[in-house]
């Protein structure tokens, strides 16, 4: 599935489930305003009922006051609020009081008030009708490309889907929704904390300090909570990479890298306010510009890291499937180490696919590193002669269709540096509350996003998604938050509508 496609599959399933959402909001209002017309139509009788049994009672019939009671009682159930409902009421309450030819003056326009009232319903229930079938329609509509949508976006991957699938991993169904639920719940608490944390350090001296304490304190624990739930649950609710393939559709990126880089990618940097997401979460979350990003898992984890999605390999012949991948996969990209296996994908890539869909990240403090990696190649790198910065990826290399390798390091942004990107980054840093820096991934994510534009790659919100990846559980709470709210007021006014709430 191209890009522009699944962009606006995109467009057309939000669309389509903001409209299912309204046009069920509307449905139900619809729903309650026929219950209140179906429940208002036995009114006329009722009030003839009402006016001859205060004529009754006038004339000295003391049993017309149950009657008058009963009668009140179900204009204050069922008639809409003000209108007769008040009327009645008025005049029950004189009657009870002995004020009955009050009572009856009160009721003498009774019948007319009633048939206005049941003309008013009317015109609600025909309006809030025409309202929702206006949006039930054109949401039902949109169900069926909205289905034939994500289908085809399902097929775009169906060969590498195939694939990876005969090396996943088997897992109860139950498992991964349960601890989905399980994350969702830390996503909350993390999101609450923050924010009760935040706003009693920048808001603190406008509280009573009761307030500020307690908004800290109670912050500190939420937050506490939800870290140590969302470590326990989010790499049991991970997706694999055969799930991942599915639900994003386009052709993967490859990420190949030494296991023993494993436990650097899942180090997690400092960023404010709280970052509890990894180096390789950042780099998948920038490379997911491009296509959905699946590595090897390390044979016998007992959960995979976070990041790329993961497969398993069986360590006696697993070449095929890497050689398989690498032509099935959008972009190959692979952080140089010191395994053999590595060099050995190196060289498999060089020498059996495009030059363009090779991408080489070079990490930092490898003695020799320069020196080998020239051994694969037909031109130089001249990487030896290139001040890297001491980080996880100091540098990115691409290669021109004559395999021409172009280094790109890992720099810092300076304050002269004019570059739209720069000016782009500056701009979300200044209006984004959290204020996040330059850390080592975002500058590297930075540098990936112009080194693939300089072979024809181009995809612009690498840098943000790298930014937005390193406080992703926040704006999944605020999403979770929002989402849960709607949910539980759709839920009440279906409650309403059944008569229990």
């Amino acid at each position: 599935m191209s890009s522009r496609l699944r962009a606006f599959a995109r467009l057309v399933t939000a669309v389509t489930v903001v409209m299912v959402y309204v046009a069920l909001q509307l449905a139900v209002s619809a729903g309650m305003d026929l219950r209140a017309a179906v429940r208002f139509h036995g009114a006329p009788a009722r009030a003839t009922a009402f006016t001859a049994a205060l004529d009754r009672y006038a004339g000295g019939d003391a049993s017309a006051r149950a009657e008058i009671a009963d009668d009140a009682a179900w204009f204050a159930k069922h008639a809409p609020s003000g209108g007769s409902r008040s009327t009645v009421s008025a005049a029950a309450a004189d009657a009870e009081q002995g004020r009955v030819d009050s009572a009856r003056r009160r009721v003498a326009g009774l019948a007319e008030q009633v048939a206005r009232e049941q003309a008013g319903l009317d015109r609600r229930l025909n309006s809030s009708g025409a309202t929702a079938l206006s949006w039930a329609a054109p949401a039902a509509a949109l169900l069926l490309p909205t289905l034939w949508l994500r289908r085809r976006r399902r097929s775009g991957a169906a060969e590498v889907v195939d694939l990876v699938s005969r090396f996943a991993a088997r897992q109860p169904r139950w498992r991964r929704p349960v601890f989905l639920v399980a994350s969702g719940v830390g996503t909350t608490f993390f999101t609450v904390g923050t924010l009760a944390v935040s706003m009693a350090q920048r808001q603190g001296y406008k509280m009573p300090p009761e307030v500020m304490v307690l908004s800290l304190v109670g912050g500190l624990l939420a937050l506490g909570a939800g870290v140590l739930i969302l470590r326990y649950t989010r790499p049991r609710s991970a997706r694999g990479a055969a799930q991942a393939l599915l639900a994003d559709g386009r052709q993967p990126v490859l990420f190949l890298r030494s296991f023993a880089d494993d436990d650097t990618a899942a180090q997690v940097e400092d960023v404010a306010p709280v970052n509890i997401h990894s180096r390789e979460e950042q780099l998948a979350a920038a490379l997911g510009a491009v296509g959905p990003v699946i590595a090897v898992g390390r044979p016998g984890e007992p959960l995979p890291l976070l990041g790329a999605a993961r497969f398993y390999l069986p360590l006696d012949d697993w070449q095929p499937t890497v050689l398989r991948l690498m032509e099935l996969s959008q972009l190959i990209v692979l952080r140089l180490g010191s395994g053999e296996s590595l060099w050995w994908e190196v060289e498999q890539a060089r020498t059996t696919q495009p030059a363009r869909k090779l991408v080489l990240l070079v990490p930092s403090g490898l003695p020799g590193l320069a020196e080998r990696l020239d051994e694969h190649l037909s031109t130089p790198s001249r990487l030896a002669g290139v001040a890297l910065r001491d980080a996880w990826i100091s540098a990115v290399i691409t290669f021109d269709s004559e395999w021409t390798p172009q280094v790109h390091p890992v720099e810092p942004v300076t304050g002269t540096a004019r570059g739209p990107l720069t000016r782009a980054w500056s701009r979300a840093k200044r209006a984004s509350w959290a204020m996040t820096p330059y850390t080592p991934v975002l500058l590297m994510a930075r540098t990936l996003q112009a080194a693939l534009a300089s072979v024809g790659i181009r995809r612009r919100r690498m840098a943000w998604r790298a930014a937005l990846a390193a406080q992703m559980s926040l704006w999944k709470g605020f999403g979770l938050v929002t989402v849960l709210a709607l949910l539980l007021w759709l839920a009440y006014r279906m409650l309403q509508l059944l008569g229990l709430a």
